[in-house]
């Protein structure tokens, strides 16, 4: 009995392995995006589009032999839908797609823990967190888990999540609790758990830590410090990476152990489709952007109309409020729409504080989409300055303001108010001069500053500014402001001056 059962078993060993290899694909196709910000409908140029992803992700699905669909992170925050029903209408249609994984972007935590908690406990994805030590906060930790495995046959594929420093980058309140790891330590030790202990033949790091830069980790540093990983999918710093350009940024990386590492990113907006492919039988890794282009294929699904129809009528009506006209098209981030931007804190910190404050800033950041020519509406300026955040007036020592400034300018430069100049030492990277109403700024003084809340408590890196005292905080949140100002000023000015330059 003893050797039939060995024989019983071996036999269905043997049965087991052969069916698993012949159920194996022949190659893995990965679909991803990253940082598509609430793009729910296509922008002016007709790309992007949920609708048309959709019928994207369905054509590929029904030609491949296997698939993955994963999201790095930043799916929302960038549109009325957003402002109004605060991530309710993309984690349906993300549920809609299928998304086979997600993790966390940092505007995922834009409207605190327990509202992101709250929705994420009804995506079906897997939600993934590699170096997010999430145990002192009990409703994020019963959803994620720090790495997910995928059979295909007989391969497996092991996924990693690795999320951003919340530090300078996430408004403190909104991530309390949560522990950040090193993420190159918390990426190679779960690679080789996966890779050795799980039998794991792939191992693909999703990420939303930027694709290159400064900051604490991105993906080049990762790519060239790791071990046992195949594929970085990224996100964050909004880069496009497409192979088939002679520019394209580098997205092939020797690691630790001299392997290659495929880096794949595909801007912001959903106006393209990232495709990776593994071919199973020689191991070869690809990349390509597919475009998202209404008008070169007008194919929608009817389904995502169908979630969205009950929505519509309260973006409609915000839409529909005219406040004000613009002269000219102010392209995002130009130094005309920053400037007007800093320009009208100023003035609503002066009104605040019931005098002309000394200079303002705003963080490129936090102003989202250009300005069009013509009129302006309530839901445009929402959309442009989505952020809960109040203007505040502080009032903070030179000294302190020159490390501000030299924060700023370790960015590449931000928004300041027409009272200010500063020129940049691209050798240091920081600044080499700062006037104020023409004089230089004098260490030694006390300046009033005009800011918004989320820039005066340390975001975006400016930590200089949490030394300073706020002294008034305006009652309404900062689009309200600014809709105000519109309502009041009815021709605009347009300085297209660069007040931050570079010598």
């Amino acid at each position: 009995m003893r050797l039939i059962s060995l024989l019983h078993v071996t036999a269905a060993v043997a049965m087991t392995a052969a069916v698993a290899l012949a159920d194996t694909p022949s190659r893995l196709v990965i679909m991803h995006t990253n940082d598509t910000h609430s793009q729910i409908d296509p922008d002016s140029k007709g790309l992007g589009g949920v609708a048309r992803r959709k019928v994207l992700v369905d054509s590929i699905r029904a030609t491949a032999p296997a698939t993955l669909l994963v999201d790095a992170g930043d799916a929302v925050q960038g549109t009325l839908f957003f402002n109004i029903f605060r991530g309710e209408v993309e984690d349906s249609l993300m549920n809609l797609l299928g998304y086979d994984v997600q993790i966390l972007g940092n505007h995922e935590f834009d409207n605190g823990i327990a509202e992101l908690a709250e929705r994420w406990k009804h995506l079906r994805a897997d939600r993934i967190t590699t170096n997010y030590d999430l145990r002192a906060v009990p409703e994020l930790d019963s959803l994620f888990t720090p790495y997910v495995i995928k059979t295909f046959g007989n391969k497996r594929v092991g996924l990693i999540g690795i999320n951003l420093d919340p530090e300078g980058m996430i408004a403190p309140a909104n991530c309390r609790g949560i522990v950040y790891l090193d993420p190159t330590e918390a990426a190679n030790a779960t690679a080789w758990h996966l890779r050795h202990n799980e039998r794991c033949d792939y191992v693909i790091a999703v990420t939303h830590i930027g694709y290159a830069g400064k900051q604490r980790a991105n993906d080049i540093e990762l790519a060239r410090n790791s071990k046992n990983i195949d594929v970085i999918i990224g996100g964050h710093s909004h880069t496009s990476i497409d192979p088939s350009k002679p520019d394209a940024p580098v997205h092939r990386v020797a690691n630790a152990e001299g392997d290659t590492v495929l880096i794949a990113q595909n801007g912001k907006g959903g106006v393209t489709l990232g495709e990776i492919e593994i071919d199973f039988s020689t191991g070869a890794i690809t990349s390509r952007l597919i475009p998202v282009n209404s008008r070169l294929d007008s194919r929608t699904d009817d389904s995502v109309e169908a979630i969205l129809h009950p929505y519509r009528n309260a973006v409609d009506s915000l839409t529909s409020i005219v406040i004000g006209r613009s002269p000219e098209e102010l392209q995002h981030g130009s130094p005309a729409q920053v400037n007007l931007i800093s320009d009208i804190v100023a003035d609503e910190g002066s009104d605040l504080v019931g005098r002309r404050v000394d200079l303002a800033f705003m963080n490129r950041g936090g102003i989202r989409c250009a300005m069009p020519k013509g009129k302006l509406t309530r839901g445009f300026v929402m959309q442009m300055l989505p952020f809960d955040n109040r203007i505040v007036v502080m009032e903070i020592s030179g000294s302190d303001l020159i490390d501000a400034f030299d924060s700023m300018a370790a960015r590449g430069g931000d928004g300041i108010s027409s009272s200010a100049r500063a020129v940049i030492d691209t050798a240091t990277g920081k600044c080499a001069s700062i006037t104020i109403d023409g004089e230089p700024i004098d260490p030694t003084a006390t300046y009033t500053l005009a800011t918004i809340d989320y820039l005066a408590n340390g975001g975006d890196y400016m930590t200089p500014l949490t030394r300073g005292r706020i002294i008034a905080t305006a009652p309404h949140v900062a689009y309200d402001s600014t809709i105000d100002w519109f309502k009041s000023h009815k021709k605009l000015r347009i300085d297209n001056t660069v007040r931050m330059t570079r010598q």
